[in-house]
């Protein structure tokens, strides 16, 4: 299987371009250049159009129909966030194709892949102090603010030295029938890359960050004389 890389379906028109998760200083472009054959342009463009609810669905037709495009499809498209349960320490994480390796996913609270594989991508063992701490803060500010759903946070080496990269990814379901809304799901995906100037390290220094996020919403009521609303959408 593939390894994971990342993706950001709502910087298709060319909003810049995240880093890659393998370190090997490449990115995984989103942008309309020459290098993007027309059958991916077509498909981007197919998923633009097709409801942002059925984001799963479309997106695996399409790999049906064109598997030589998959590795691409899934860097370039954002999906709504998975949870796993890590077997050791029972607590919940997210997936997505940042903490991918194969059929695998590292657990941000074991380092861990799981199912179990022998050389999966690991961030280095400083990079790795600093993942668990921003496990921990993040844990804290997303029940703070959001009152309760799943929050992972995953960083990985760049080339350049004392430079990296990460992800923090938000999942909160809703489901409040007092007002009526029989299901909803905010999916928040933020990933930065952290480059230094000169002179500075890991730790200490002067550093420059690029943000991207995708925030996808979903959201089904039912009142009145609206009747049933499904209101989905990604930005």
């Amino acid at each position: 299987g593939s390894r994971g890389r990342g993706g950001g379906f709502d910087r298709l028109q060319g909003e810049g371009s995240a880093p890659s998760a393998q370190g090997a200083g490449t990115s995984a472009g989103r942008r309309h250049t020459p290098t993007m054959n027309r059958d991916m342009i077509a498909a981007l463009n197919i998923m633009r159009r097709m409801p942002p609810s059925k984001i799963e669905f479309n997106l695996s037709g399409l790999v049906n129909l064109a598997p030589e495009m998959t590795d691409e499809l899934l860097q370039r498209v954002d999906q709504p966030l998975q949870t796993a349960r890590d077997t050791k320490s029972g607590k919940e994480y997210l997936l997505c194709d940042y903490n991918r390796d194969g059929d695998s996913f590292r657990s941000p609270w074991t380092n861990e892949y799981e199912p179990p594989i022998a050389d999966g991508f690991k961030p280095s063992s400083k990079l790795r102090v600093l993942e668990e701490k921003c496990n921990m803060v993040f844990e804290s500010y997303r029940n703070l603010y959001y009152e309760g759903g799943v929050s992972s946070a995953y960083l990985w080496d760049q080339d350049e030295e004392a430079s990296f990269a990460g992800c923090f990814l938000i999942k909160k379901e809703v489901i409040e029938p007092q007002r009526r809304v029989h299901q909803g799901c905010w999916d928040s995906i933020h990933v930065i890359e952290v480059t230094p100037k000169a002179g500075s390290k890991l730790g200490r220094g002067t550093f420059t960050y690029r943000l991207t996020t995708t925030v996808i919403l979903t959201m089904v009521t039912e009142k009145g004389n609206a009747g049933s609303v499904n209101l989905s959408g990604n930005l």
